[in-house]
């Protein structure tokens, strides 16, 4: 199991960054090796994926999400991901946003890419085209301000 941390200052207000951000199908738009991202309803989205030359098609479910606060999610099937990303103002005016994601790399290729944190590299430059992104734009392209409460032990 891998874990991947980075934290990210974007010079928007938190309800911008958060609203992008519930933007999952812009994604490709920003994330490098995303190819598309399907909002299939509330709490579950699919995934079209390449990494270090491997094609993924998953879905993920959304566990917890909290407007302005924080977005959590899961793989369902494929290879095991987890993570939340966070939202915090900043006083001045901006956002900070922090990103925590664990996952296992499935086979010979991902575990190599692993080991040369390919993973960890793409997810802070990820991050960094999200700021360039959002602060370019100045505003969200969309958002979605439901909330999903996050899930207890047996749900």
């Amino acid at each position: 199991m891998s874990t991947i941390e980075h934290t990210v200052d974007v010079g928007v207000p938190v309800r911008v960054a958060y609203n992008q951000w519930t933007q999952f199908e812009s994604f490709p738009e920003f994330m490098e090796g995303v190819e598309s991202v399907k909002q299939l309803d509330d709490r579950r989205t699919a995934w079209v994926v390449e990494i270090a030359g491997v094609h993924r098609e998953f879905d993920a479910d959304i566990t917890e999400q909290r407007p302005d606060s924080r977005v959590a999610w899961r793989s369902v099937d494929g290879p095991h991901q987890e993570g939340v990303v966070t939202f915090e103002p900043l006083g001045d005016g901006g956002t900070r946003v922090r990103l925590q994601m664990t996952y296992d790399p499935e086979g010979f290729v991902e575990t190599v890419g692993d080991w040369l944190q390919v993973v960890r590299l793409r997810v802070r430059n990820d991050l960094e085209r999200f700021k360039t992104f959002i602060e370019a734009r100045g505003d969200e392209t969309g958002g979605w301000r439901g909330e999903v409460p996050g899930r207890g032990i047996g749900d």
